[in-house]
């Protein structure tokens, strides 16, 4: 039987209503909120992989300006899904919730080998953060209402390519909560 975590990329103030608001990510708090509380219930870890930039230095800033500056309040997750005790937060600086962090250690550490992949936005950060899972050998699940993108266009790429090039279990909220 597989362990599982969600994995909750990006879902902050700045990428939901603030510097780099993306609209389309309102249809995806309600489903998400379900999760992460079915989650719990179930013992499920659930990890926060959040952007937290440094002023000046960090190179996705070049390309998306300032956003999701550490220890501001656009860092910090929106309110509908925000952690709480028995959650774990893992700052990065990158599109990949594995690149440069302790995320790898934290789910080998936990046991999991099924990653349910949630955020923003398909066709970036939930992408390289799923890149990431496959070639650590993890199981990708993701739920289409628990991911969004700025476009329908991005959105259907983003979702397109997990399944075919990362072999992720494309599915819905809740199918996930029914199965936990």
């Amino acid at each position: 039987m597989s362990k599982k975590a969600v994995i909750i990329v990006d879902m902050l103030n700045d990428f939901v209503t603030g510097s780099l608001a993306c609209e389309r990510a309102q249809r995806i708090i309600e489903p998400l909120q379900k999760l992460v509380e079915a989650a719990r219930e179930h013992g499920i870890p659930v990890i926060y992989s959040n952007d937290a930039h440094l002023p000046g230095i960090d190179h996705e800033l070049e390309l998306w300006g300032e956003h999701a500056m550490a220890g501001t309040p656009g860092a910090q997750v929106i309110p509908e899904i925000a952690p709480t005790d028995g959650d774990y937060v893992v700052p990065k600086r990158r599109y990949s919730g594995f690149f440069q962090t302790d995320l790898n250690i934290l789910l080998r550490e936990l046991g999991v080998d099924t990653l349910i992949i949630t955020g923003l936005h398909a066709h970036m950060c939930v992408r390289h953060t799923c890149a990431d899972a496959y070639q650590w050998g993890y199981s990708v699940v993701v739920p289409t209402d628990g991911v969004e993108s700025f476009t329908q266009e991005d959105f259907d790429g983003g979702v397109k390519y997990l399944k075919e090039t990362y072999a992720a279990d494309i599915t819905d909220v809740a199918s996930i909560v029914s199965e936990l």
